[in-house]
């Protein structure tokens, strides 16, 4: 059994996604990342970055103690190495999955954060800012298509690139790009998204938050302004 630390944001689907995706058995424990959930310090001997996914396997490869493991890039690369699923053996294809991995894990992921908060949280609008993080995550998405001009997807075959990708791509239309401007991203997008396990993975946790309702200030609190105490 693994404990999955969690709340339905981006990075949790990547994980909730590879673990339907492989079938593995696992126990959801929510983080309300908007209560400050994040900064009890149970959860931070588990996550010492305060951020979550993390989760902690029973059942590790070879046996022994529980092993604990935070970050979603390193997370997915446990599973894989876990299941050997959805990551090649040979080194190759290996660093061919690893490097989109990095790809999203370094990019990707960061700039659509960062756009999504001066776009729509910033309590001021700052012009550079904005334009500076939509146009990466713009850029970020040309990336993407003309690597897909010639393959299916990220790595070739279906793999963790594209659940670590896709959960942040799907948010293309928050930053005003239509996927149709961008056809090979627009076919790996809907490709990936008719995976039932991709559907299922998204699914998970739906009822622990209502995105209809407006982040309030606590929730801005913890996320934007709180520094954990001493």
């Amino acid at each position: 059994m693994i404990d999955l630390y969690y709340w339905p944001t981006p990075n949790g689907w990547k994980i909730s996604i590879m673990l339907e995706e492989t079938g593995l058995p696992y126990k959801l424990v929510p983080v309300n990342i908007g209560r400050g959930e994040q900064f009890k310090p149970e959860f931070l001997a588990i996550s010492p970055n305060n951020r979550m996914p993390a989760i902690v396997d029973h059942d590790p490869p070879g046996g022994g103690a529980p092993i604990s493991v935070f970050e979603s890039g390193a997370i997915l690369l446990y599973l894989a190495e876990k299941t050997g699923k959805f990551i090649p053996s040979d080194v190759r294809g290996r660093y061919e999955v690893t490097q989109w991995l990095m790809w999203q894990m370094g990019g990707l992921g960061p700039m659509s954060g960062q756009a999504g908060h001066f776009n729509h949280y910033a309590p001021e609008k700052i012009p550079y800012a904005i334009e500076r993080y939509t146009n990466e995550v713009r850029r970020l998405y040309g990336v993407m298509d003309k690597r897909l001009a010639d393959r299916p997807f990220l790595a070739g075959e279906y793999s963790i690139a594209d659940m670590a990708s896709h959960p942040w791509a799907m948010a293309h239309e928050r930053f005003g790009v239509s996927a149709d401007e961008l056809p090979n991203f627009k076919r790996w997008l809907d490709a990936v998204r008719a995976r039932p396990a991709v559907e299922r993975g998204l699914a998970v946790g739906n009822e622990l938050r209502n995105p209809s309702q407006p982040m309030d200030d606590e929730a801005k609190k913890w996320l934007f302004g709180k520094k954990p105490e001493a």
